[in-house]
Formats: structure tokens, sequence, C-alpha cells
């Protein structure tokens, strides 16, 4: 019998990731299973422009600032889906691609399972899968379940 140790679940804060955040959390419910969140940041602040770049200092402080608003808006995030109740949480925030992050945090954290929506923020079309989500299914190194 499949019983998921450790479940990943990517969030870009949308009503989506909510959806897969609360089929996490009933999983986890049941199999007493460590969830991860995770949050890709996709385009750090850029050094340099045409003709004018910002410090190195001013840059870190500003990567840092990105990093600890998403880790905010995870907690918030929580605190909105609810039920989390004596449940093991963990978040990360990562800043990449954010396909290659989600598959790469999976490998890392040996992951059992990795709950995903098919759309994200942008909601481009109820009748497509999002790029992230396709490239997930087809890198993914364990099992993945998709939420309608």
């Amino acid at each position: 019998m499949f019983k998921p140790g450790r479940i990943l679940v990517p969030t870009d804060m949308s009503e989506h990731s909510n959806k897969a955040i609360r089929e996490a959390l009933d999983i986890a419910k049941q199999y007493n299973s460590e969830v991860i969140l995770l949050h890709v940041i996709k385009e750090p602040v850029q050094q340099c422009t045409v003709d004018y770049c910002i410090s190195e200092g001013l840059l870190e402080q500003l990567n840092r600032e990105l990093t600890d608003a998403a880790r905010k808006n995870i907690a918030d995030q929580l605190a909105k889906v609810g039920g989390v109740d004596g449940l093991k949480i963990t978040t990360d925030v990562r800043t990449g691609v954010p396909y290659d992050e989600i598959i790469n945090e999976a490998a890392e954290k040996n992951v059992d399972l990795l709950v995903i929506s098919p759309l994200g923020a942008t909601g481009l079309a109820k009748y497509i899968m999002g790029s992230v989500t396709r490239h997930v299914l087809l890198g993914a190194k364990c099992p993945v379940l998709l939420l309608k």
C-alpha cells in the first residue's frame, strides 16, 4: 500500500494552489505525512539594466526581502487554508526556473508524492495545462497527484 511520508506542494499563492494544499493536508492527516510547501521566485532582482547597476549590497537586501515576503505569504496562505493542527509542515523558498526547482526540491527532500494543480496564478485557460505542471509531470521521479 502506498503511504507517502513526505508530500511536496508547490505554491504560487493562487486559489489553485490552495486546492492542492488542502488535498495534501488531507492526505497527510490520513498517513501522518510531512507536508513541504515550496514557492519558487522566478525572476530575482536584476543587478543591471541597460545603463544602470545597483550595488551588490542592495541586490542582496532586495533578494532577502523577496524571500522573506514569500515566506510570509506562505504562512498567510496556510492560515487561510486552515486545518494544519498537529501536522508537520515545512516551507521552502527557492529562486530559479519553477519546474526545475520543484523537481530538484522533490529529489533533495526524498519526496514520496507531489501534489500540484494544473493551473497557477496566471490561469491562462481552463482547457490547457500550465507549462510548469507539464514539465513537472515529465521530470518528476516520484508519483504526482494532478488536481482538477
